[in-house]
């Protein structure tokens, strides 16, 4: 492989840097170097690609600049000749690392979490991420540090390897009790981390890149039917809070809106079709979307004058819990959790696992089963990818009936 050295600024009229470069063949790639030399671009050889050693226009600085171009000859051929070997991988990464521990240009940091701080502060200054985001990477900087105190694991991003991946996803599941979702999220959000850290110059090892996402389970969730959500409209609250928050519960089931959307309705929003036009929260580049207001759903807003009573997501999800519990909800359900390969049933209440998040997806299985089209639906709910939307969809016993019956009734 040949190499070469540049300068940066050819035709500079002023001292430019000396750059050190190579082409590597199988990565499409050229590779650059800078030597943290300077010469004046009269006192360079462009033939011969290196500083005039004869003549008027000699650098005063010749000899030195000419040893640390020998530097990188010597340094460039040992790492080749190992690579020759099969002692070391050669490659632009590997030859980067190589020249930056030769060379002394590896950068220190106090520690693997100095790096992560550095990491979320830019990421919150440049205004990337929403509360929502800047909560998860705070848990996962929680997660590692009650990793390395578990496991007596000291992180280095040296030590970011495969006997890492071992002792953390043993963490996860057997000490966290996390399931198969919630552990795939996080190293998705570990493994973003990591390349920040690449690109950045703090770390060069990748063998992150290796470290698996199990691969997310569509797991049961509860939704409820139209025959529910009249049950539930019918039921008499013993007070005025719980009416409120059965209305905004069952306002959501009409409307398929995330709960944190429920707060930027105002009459100014909804337009003469008695649509509500919404701005997409979550992200900001998508257009805004038609909400179509039925008219139970529209009754449920003029009562509150477009202004819907709401509790933080937390106190509602405990206030709709007590509505359905008191309304009758109290039949038990079955569900699995995955761990791996390994798979857990529980037994609980139905009415202790409906969230606000059930309303959106009983909405969405609701319009399914009726058999309004995926495109239509996600329209109104906001979905851009249809994997995403399918994780809504619930299919509930009556639809089973009701298809078997379809296709067998005259057999």
């Amino acid at each position: 492989m040949k190499y070469t050295f540049n300068l940066r600024k050819p035709k500079s009229k002023n001292e430019t840097l000396i750059l050190f470069s190579c082409y590597f063949n199988e990565e499409k790639k050229k590779f650059v170097y800078s030597t943290r030399k300077a010469i004046l671009p009269i006192h360079w050889n462009f033939e011969n690609k290196r500083p005039n050693k004869t003549g008027k226009q000699v650098s005063n600085n010749q000899a030195e600049i000419s040893k640390t171009l020998r530097e990188f000859e010597d340094k460039f051929q040992v790492n080749r000749s190992l690579s020759k070997l099969g002692e070391a991988v050669f490659d632009s990464h590997s030859l980067k690392k190589y020249f930056d521990n030769e060379f002394h240009r590896v950068v220190k940091v106090s520690s693997f979490f100095e790096v992560y701080d550095q990491f979320t502060e830019e990421k919150i200054k440049l205004k990337e991420w929403k509360k929502s985001t800047i909560k998860r990477y705070t848990n996962i900087k929680n997660l590692l540090l009650e990793f390395e105190d578990v496991k007596k694991y000291k992180l280095t991003f040296s030590k970011v390897n495969k006997k890492f991946f071992t002792e953390f996803t043993d963490f996860c599941y057997e000490h966290k009790n996390h399931f198969t979702n919630t552990f795939s999220r996080n190293v998705g959000l570990f493994k973003t981390f990591m390349f920040w850290s690449i690109k950045n110059g703090f770390a060069f090892n990748k063998d992150f890149e290796d470290f698996k996402k199990p691969q997310r389970v569509l797991t049961r969730e509860e939704a409820l039917s139209l025959d529910n959500i009249k049950e539930l409209y019918h039921f008499k609250c013993e007070n005025d809070d719980l009416s409120k928050s059965k209305d905004a519960f069952i306002f959501q089931c009409l409307t398929g809106m995330r709960y944190g959307e429920l707060k930027l309705i105002n009459k100014r929003i909804v337009n003469a079709n008695n649509c509500i036009v919404l701005k997409e929260e979550k992200n900001s580049s998508k257009p805004s979307r038609e909400i179509p207001l039925s008219d139970l759903a529209f009754k449920i807003l003029l009562k509150y004058d477009y202004q819907l009573p709401l509790l933080s997501n937390q106190k509602q999800n405990v206030a709709i819990k007590e509505v359905l519990k008191l309304a009758g909800f109290d039949y038990e359900v079955e569900y699995t959790r995955t761990k791996g390969v390994e798979q857990e049933t529980f037994v609980k209440n139905f009415y202790e696992r409906i969230s606000t998040h059930t309303a959106r997806r009983s909405f969405i299985t609701i319009m399914r089963n009726s058999g309004v089209a995926d495109k239509t639906i996600m329209s109104i709910s906001g979905h851009k990818d249809i994997k995403t939307f399918n994780m809504y969809h619930q299919v509930n016993d009556l639809a089973r009936i009701n298809a078997v019956n379809k296709v067998f009734s005259n057999f």
